[in-house]
């Protein structure tokens, strides 16, 4: 697996996640849960989450109380 960003695996675990966003890893596995975070990857039971998908997405986009993606 090719490394891209001072050797970060282009694939966190939702520990590496969590450290990565500084949320708790049980805020983060909601906002897995409720579809709010990009890059997600289920294999089995364990999940992995793209680096990529994470720094590039925008803090605030996603999702708004009335489930429409806000702008």
């Amino acid at each position: 697996m090719p490394d891209n960003h001072e050797g970060t695996p282009e694939f966190l675990t939702v520990d590496e996640a969590a450290g990565l966003l500084r949320v708790n890893r049980k805020t983060l596995y909601e906002s897995i849960r409720l579809g709010q975070v990009p890059g997600v990857v289920r294999i089995g039971k364990a999940l992995r989450i793209r680096r990529a998908a994470l720094v590039e997405s925008s803090p605030g986009k996603g999702r708004g109380p009335d489930g429409r993606v806000k702008q």
